[in-house]
């Protein structure tokens, strides 16, 4: 008897758990994703429906109801949402293409225009008034200066950062490896700023946890284990938030935002994208292109100082 769609969804996430190692969030993501699209079968009376018997009919309506959808709280989806879904069903699609199972074709499914992605990054002036913000003479201020440091000279995203422990890092040499999105292996590097400020937070430790970074709330118990005390994504993105609102920068910000700022001093100092594409982890250059808002300048310096038709020549 043929499997549902719904049973093949269920194969879907564990191949991309086991075959393609994919990381957690983005098993999370296809999962809610993936969910809404079955749940929105279940609603059409096609609980039952066979991927053999799928249409670009249903695609189209499954479409609009998103488009058309409202959250209570939150409103319409935003376009760029609104591709996430199809995104995610076009992989599921490729993945049953793969298993030789005829169904609608991954490349049948357009997804919908959507506009330039935008990014927030720091100027200069505020990315120094974020970096003098934590209080040096505690443990906690010391951390959460070693880690704003940290974020800014390496572009790591948080959850890389936050998984790193005591042994992964070299200081002498200031680099070591990190395992990014997809299982991906690249070289990030401290700055010698960077370096001083995770040195001072480690001198000050008086303990024998293997995380780089822990929580420093109330006393240190021995007898905790290590993973009970590393600290949290969500530890990092309120203090910087709290850091952010004390200094006066006019924007909601996170550790991403690090992240892009990390990128856009690179680019602005002279850093070419195939470089800053690999310091990122971007498997794809496209992704590095966001960062228009640098490189569009330089072009036209570039275009101007070497075209032929910009010197004075008749």
């Amino acid at each position: 008897m043929a499997q549902t769609i719904h049973e093949y969804i269920i194969e879907f996430l564990e191949y991309c758990e086991i075959d393609r190692n994919l990381s957690p969030s983005t098993i999370k993501m296809y999962h809610y994703y993936l969910g809404v699209f079955s749940q929105w079968l279940n609603n059409q009376k096609l609980q039952t429906l066979k991927p053999q018997e799928l249409n670009l009919d249903q695609i189209r309506k499954y479409r609009l109801y998103l488009s058309r959808y409202i959250n209570p709280t939150k409103g319409p989806l935003k376009k760029n949402t609104q591709s996430y879904f199809m995104v995610t069903i076009r992989a599921f699609l490729r993945h049953l293409g793969r298993l030789g199972i005829k169904t609608v074709s991954a490349e049948q499914i357009e997804l919908g225009k959507t506009r330039d992605r935008s990014i927030k990054f720091l100027t200069q002036e505020q990315l120094e008034r974020l970096l003098l913000a934590p209080k040096v003479n505690e443990i906690r201020g010391l951390r959460n200066k070693a880690i704003l440091e940290m974020l800014f000279s390496t572009g790591l995203r948080v959850s890389e950062l936050v998984k790193l422990n005591k042994d992964n890092i070299n200081l002498i040499n200031r680099e070591f490896g990190v395992m990014g999105k997809g299982g991906k292996v690249r070289v990030v590097f401290l700055s010698t700023r960077a370096t001083s400020h995770i040195q001072k937070y480690l001198r000050e430790r008086k303990d024998n946890y293997k995380p780089l970074f822990i929580r420093h709330s109330g006393k240190i118990n021995p007898t905790v284990e290590d993973e009970k005390m590393r600290l949290t994504v969500r530890s990092i993105e309120r203090f910087i938030d709290r850091y952010a609102k004390m200094v006066g920068i006019p924007m909601r910000i996170g550790p991403h935002t690090l992240r892009h700022s990390f990128a856009t001093d690179l680019l602005r100092s002279g850093a070419d994208l195939r470089s800053v594409q690999e310091l990122l982890g971007h498997s794809n250059i496209a992704t590095t292109q966001i960062y228009t808002h640098v490189t569009n300048p330089q072009l036209k310096k570039t275009h101007e100082q070497f075209h032929s038709g910009n010197k004075n020549k008749v």
